[in-house]
């Protein structure tokens, strides 16, 4: 597996991560054997960069990832977040950035992963109620107390990453970025590169839509938070299978899966970009792992391009509720 440094001054990682939060949380029932087989399977394969949060079950996802790691804590870099508040049987978690709530996730969050220390330590979302200094600041002091090695921030306009830069170094931002979300080439990915910062894409496929085996919600399970994705809706849906099939046509020619031309593009875009592709299973986690490999030429970016442009998108990437978070 080929690697790459998170930031000017971070840990080098894996070319791709694994994203946790769907063994656990959003995308219908859990398989905890699969999922602990798929993470024990990504580290052989050089896989070292795991992605969770305190949110995914919530909570459930933090234990599962820790219970997976425990003998093997020396071969992963290990992220979660904190800023949601979960709450049982709650649809929607407030959100809370506060120095006070931040210190006693931490401290959650170490013991339901059983490690001393986390990698990194994002901010999950911002807290309009609370300044970014002050959450960046508490975090600091995670650092300072070796609870945490590096800190990240998640959604963030980049106004808000050179103000949380001033208080303490961001290694880096984590945000949705695909060929179906282009919303980071707006600005934050130019701050990232200004600033030294890592770029660490969640949902690089898509919620998988870009790897061509999302035809219909109807497949879906009741609790797949995707049916109330607005891209997944009505004639949205339509249009966008569109694009889908243009870039499966492309995969074909390139002798390769849709999955892996969509994350070859994505780690194209800057040797600063990590991307996090999601799965549960084993045999997907080998084929987007594959996709490190994957040389993509000018030519074949410019295909890419003119198949899946930016404005042939059809629709939000959350319901209004949930864009209202993003890029604070």
């Amino acid at each position: 597996m080929r690697t790459r440094r998170l930031g000017r001054a971070g840990p080098s990682v894996s070319a791709i991560g694994l994203g946790c939060m769907g063994m656990s949380h959003g995308y219908g029932e859990r398989d905890d054997a699969e999922s602990v087989a798929t993470i024990h399977r990504a580290l052989d394969l050089g896989v070292n960069f795991l992605d969770t949060a305190d949110i995914y079950g919530p909570f459930v996802n933090e234990e599962l990832v820790g219970s997976a790691i425990r003998g093997r804590r020396d071969e992963v870099v290990l992220a979660t977040k904190a800023g949601f508040v979960p709450r049982d049987g709650s649809a929607r978690a407030p959100i809370d950035g506060s120095p006070a709530h931040l210190r006693e996730a931490c401290d959650a969050s170490l013991r339901r992963l059983g490690v001393p220390t986390i990698d990194l330590y994002y901010l999950h979302r911002v807290d309009p109620r609370t300044p970014i200094e002050e959450s960046v600041g508490a975090m600091a002091g995670l650092v300072a107390e070796g609870k945490v090695r590096f800190l990240g921030l998640s959604e963030v306009s980049p106004s808000t990453l050179r103000r949380a830069h001033a208080v303490h170094p961001i290694t880096a931002v984590q945000s949705e970025y695909s060929l179906w979300t282009r919303d980071p080439e707006d600005g934050i990915l130019a701050a990232c590169r200004e600033l030294g910062v890592g770029f660490v894409p969640f949902s690089p496929l898509g919620r998988g839509f870009l790897s061509g085996k999302v035809r219909t919600l109807d497949n879906l399970p009741a609790e797949d938070f995707r049916r109330g994705v607005p891209r997944l809706q009505g004639e949205n849906l339509g249009r966008n299978l569109g694009l889908v099939d243009r870039l499966a046509d492309l995969a074909r020619e390139k002798g390769c899966t849709p999955a892996q031309l969509a994350l070859a593009w994505v780690l194209a875009q800057g040797e600063q970009i990590v991307p996090i592709p999601g799965t549960k299973r084993r045999r997907y986690l080998e084929e987007n792992a594959a996709a490190a490999d994957l040389v993509l030429s000018p030519a074949d970016l410019d295909r890419i391009e003119a198949a899946v442009p930016r404005s042939s998108v059809a629709g939000d990437r959350y319901p209004p509720e949930s864009m209202a978070l993003v890029d604070r």
